[in-house]
């Protein structure tokens, strides 16, 4: 499966944005989906996750009640609404997909930048 990110961009601190990553190329149906995050110096760190369903949805504590994961089966689409943004949530944010009867097969997309500031 191929994964585009897009909606990323610069925003004030509390400020909005939200993310798409489309899928192509397998059944979307297969994938649990999630983003993760990665800041300049910092590891790669998970955000939030969505199961093939629409269910199963966690998120990392820093960002709950503020960060909104969903997906849109027809549109083969993943999104993360973002609100209340902190200079903290800043980076790059990656797609993930993970083929949830083959764990191994996991595909990343190529990252969509976030800048917080004033």
């Amino acid at each position: 499966v191929q994964l585009v990110e897009s909606g990323g961009g610069w925003v004030q601190p509390g400020g909005s944005l939200r993310l798409s990553c489309v899928a192509s190329g397998s059944t979307f149906d297969s994938y649990v989906m999630s983003w993760y995050r990665q800041a300049p110096g910092k590891e790669r760190e998970p955000v939030a996750g969505i199961g093939i369903g629409g269910d199963g949805i966690i998120y990392t504590d820093s960002v709950k009640g503020r960060f909104t994961i969903s997906r849109e089966r027809g549109q083969n689409t993943v999104y993360l609404q973002m609100n209340s943004l902190k200079p903290e949530d800043a980076g790059v944010y990656y797609c993930d997909a993970q083929n949830i009867r083959r764990p191994a097969e996991d595909h990343w997309g190529q990252g969509t930048q976030v800048t917080v500031a004033s």
